[in-house]
Order: C-alpha cells, then sequence, then structure tokens
C-alpha cells in the first residue's frame, strides 16, 4: 500500500522551512509534517496574519511538498507536566511567561487550542503531540503508590484536556498522543486507560512511533493491533536495545548517543524494530494516511540518514492482496 512519505522538521527547526523543503524533496520526501517551533509554524503568526498559512502552503507547493500534520509536542508537554525550569527552553515566551506553574499549565492549554484553531486555517487534519503527565514521577511504585495517585492522574488528563479537544472537535482536526515515556500513556496498558478516562471521544487518537516501544519491550505491532481505530498518525524511527552486564533499559541518565546507554535511538533499518512487521500491521489495519520519518540518531549525519530512511521506507511498501496466494492451485 502507496502511503506518501513525509518528514518530521523538529529535528531541522535550526533551518529556515524555506531552505528544508529544497532539501526534503532532493531526499526524495513527498511532504512535511510541520514543527509548532523555529518558523516551520508559527501558531500565533497563523491567526494573527491573514496570509500566514497561504504562505506556507505556497512555500510547500512550489517544491512538491504536502502537509498534512503539525507537531506540537512542545507546548503539550506542558499541559499536564509538573512544570520546571526545564520546560523554559521548549516553551515560546508567551507561554512560559513568568514561569508560574499554574500559568504555565493555563496557558499551554489556551495555546493547543489556538493550535488546533491555526491548522484548521493551514488545511492540515492532525496535529501529533505530547499530553505531558503528571504521574510519570510515580512509574517506580516506591515509596509505596497507592491507586488513588494513579487515578488523579488520569482525572487530571480529563479535566485538562476536554476543553482542548472541544476546541479540536469544532475545528475538525484530531489529537495524535505519541505514545512515549513522560507521557499520561506511554505503552499499551496506560493507551489504553487514557482513552477511557477521556471517554475514547472521536478527537483523541495515538501517533505511533516503534521505537518508543521496543525499548520497553513492547511489540509495536501488538499495539497496533489493540488499537486500529485510533492510529491517526504514525512516526517511522529506530531504536537499538544493546542489553549487557552494565546496561539498563533506563539509560543509567546517560544522555543519547552515549556508547554505555542500553539503549538507543538509530536510523531507520539500523536498529531493532521490524519494519516490515509493522508495514504490514499498517496493511492489516487499513492504515491508508502519510507515514511520518522522524530521523534522530546521534553518531550519523542527518542529511545522509534522512534520504537513507527514506529510500528505505519506499523499498519496503508495497500495494496488500485480497487474493490468497494458492489460488492458482484450486480446480475450477
Amino acid at each position: 500500500m502507496k502511503r506518501l512519505i513525509t518528514l518530521v522538521t523538529g529535528q531541522w527547526a535550526d533551518l529556515p522551512l524555506a531552505e528544508l523543503a529544497v532539501k526534503a524533496r532532493e531526499f526524495g520526501f513527498e511532504g512535511l509534517e510541520l514543527a509548532a517551533w523555529g518558523d516551520h509554524f508559527e501558531v500565533d503568526k497563523a491567526l494573527a496574519e491573514p496570509d500566514y498559512c497561504e504562505r506556507k502552503r505556497a512555500l510547500l507547493r512550489q517544491h512538491g511538498l504536502e502537509v498534512f500534520a503539525v507537531s506540537a509536542h512542545l507546548v503539550g508537554q506542558a499541559v499536564l507536566d509538573r512544570i520546571d525550569s526545564r520546560h523554559q527552553a521548549i516553551l515560546p515566551p508567551y507561554v512560559w511567561g513568568d514561569g508560574d506553574p499554574a500559568g504555565v499549565n493555563r496557558r499551554a492549554i489556551e495555546e493547543m487550542k489556538n493550535t488546533a484553531r491555526a491548522v484548521r486555517e493551514l488545511g492540515a487534519r492532525v496535529v501529533t503531540g505530547f499530553t505531558g503527565s503528571s504521574i510519570w514521577h510515580l512509574m517506580y511504585s516506591f515509596p509505596p503508590v497507592p491507586p488513588s495517585m494513579i487515578e488523579e492522574g488520569y482525572r487530571l488528563l480529563a479535566e485538562r484536556w476536554n476543553p482542548i479537544l472541544d476546541v479540536f472537535g469544532q475545528c475538525g482536526v484530531q489529537f495524535a498522543l505519541e505514545v512515549h515515556p513522560t507521557e499520561i500513556a506511554f505503552d499499551l496498558y496506560t493507551a489504553e486507560r487514557a482513552l477511557e478516562a477521556l471517554g475514547r471521544r472521536p478527537e483523541f487518537g495515538f501517533n505511533f512511533d516503534p521505537s518508543h516501544l521496543i525499548w520497553q519491550g513492547v511489540n509495536p505491532v501488538e499495539f497496533l493491533r489493540a488499537f486500529p481505530d485510533r492510529i491517526y498518525h504514525v512516526h517511522l524511527k529506530d531504536a537499538i536495545v544493546r542489553p549487557g552486564a552494565s546496561r539498563g533499559i533506563l539509560a543509567s541518565h546517560l544522555n543519547f548517543g552515549d556508547s554505555r546507554r542500553g539503549w538507543d535511538f538509530r536510523s531507520l533499518g539500523r536498529g531493532s524494530v521490524n519494519f516490515e512487521e509493522v508495514l504490514r500491521a499498517l496493511n492489516d489495519i487499513g492504515y491508508q494516511r502519510p507515514v511520518s520519518i522522524e530521523w534522530e540518531d546521534s553518531g550519523m549525519d542527518r542529511e545522509h540518514g534522512a534520504k537513507e530512511a527514506c529510500d528505505f521506507v519506499r523499498a519496503l511498501q508495497f500495494p496488500k492482496t485480497h487474493r490468497a496466494f494458492d489460488a492458482a492451485f484450486e480446480r475450477p
């Protein structure tokens, strides 16, 4: 099944969009998933300047590129998180404000509502992103964590995200949570719990990224089969799992790219994800939207890696058949 191959621009936000668009087309991409930072997609300008979105679309058309989704991972993180000084580096100054945690949460909520409005003006259909989590720090249950503390985290998800999703519904835009450590949903069971907390409302689904599941020991294909109607977008990214006597999956407070880590992100096809099975599963669940390459590999030049990854995915895409391979054996 041929799907558009797009590039997530977040890891390229240091480049002006006009420059990146040229490179992306040369690499072989057919579209971009625009990051809501850098100059790639600025929510405040999209709502304030009448021709902003049309200028963005025209730039992409000039290079034969489409836009299906906008990435709002950074601001989304601040909706549920317990805010600290780390968030200042990832938030627009008008969302950070004076840094008062409750104020940052409130402004992040309003910015996510505005993101839905801006994406509607752009003509895209999906916002990918994070929700943050007020309970991620409770992942390991010591000191013992009473169930009520976890329940409070999902209650807060509903309290803060339902008003955001109301606006998404009004705008005809879907929110696709990237299931990811540090989020309210980071594996199959927490994803199910998030859906239940939000009443399984149709505006909320998932951005599937196998790299965040594989190192946890979760089979990415099982996630796809568990939520066939909730896969609203797909990121393709690889990760290598390399256990050993001195390595653990919690990564030892070592940063990405450190060879002592028990796992790390890798360019597509160079890690532990079986992309053949992932793409077959996408065929099986009828996923026809774009597949978006989120390229992250601390040991490889990104331009080399982006082109290689695009070629890798294109070679794996094939149409699904409804004919049994042994149908020719049957007698007429």
